[in-house]
C-alpha cells in the first residue's frame, strides 16, 4: 500500500476559514482544506506556500503548525501536516476545485468533509477556543 505525505492548509480571515470543495476524483464532492502532496526535499511549510500558489494563486504567510493527521484510505495511507495561514498577497482563485466557502466557526459541520480532514476541523475548534 503507497502512502502519501501532504500539507493541508487552513486559511482564516476574519474569525471565518476556507474550505474547498473537490471537483473530480473518487472523493468528488467533498470538502477539504487546501494543499497537497510534498516534493523530496521539501518542508511541510514549503509545501503548504507552493500548493496555495499553485491552486489558488495567492502568496500566504504561514502562522504555525496546527497538527499532524494519519489516515488510512482505501487505497493509500495519508500523512497530512496541517498548517494554520492567511493570504499575504493575491486573491484565492479556484483552478483546482468545483468551489469555496468561508465557514463561520458554528458552520463547519455544514459541509460533507474529507475523513482526515474532519480531524484537522477538531483540532482548528481547539485553537481557536483557546483563544477566546
Amino acid at each position: 500500500m503507497r502512502s502519501i505525505r501532504v500539507s493541508a492548509v487552513v486559511i482564516h480571515s476574519d474569525g471565518k476559514i476556507y474550505a474547498t470543495r473537490r471537483g473530480k476524483g473518487e472523493f468528488k464532492g467533498f470538502w477539504e482544506f487546501p494543499g497537497g502532496k510534498r516534493e523530496d526535499g521539501e518542508s511541510g511549510e514549503d509545501t503548504a506556500k507552493r500548493e496555495i500558489q499553485e491552486e489558488l494563486g495567492a502568496v500566504i504567510e504561514v502562522e504555525k503548525y496546527l497538527c499532524t493527521v494519519e489516515y488510512q484510505y482505501p487505497e493509500f495511507f495519508l500523512t497530512m501536516d496541517a498548517y494554520l495561514a492567511s493570504v499575504k498577497e493575491g486573491h484565492l482563485t479556484l483552478t483546482e476545485h468545483s468551489d469555496a466557502l468561508w465557514l463561520a466557526m458554528d458552520e463547519l459541520d455544514s459541509v460533507q468533509w474529507l475523513p482526515a480532514d474532519i480531524r484537522v476541523v477538531d483540532e482548528i475548534r481547539k485553537h481557536f477556543s483557546s483563544l477566546v
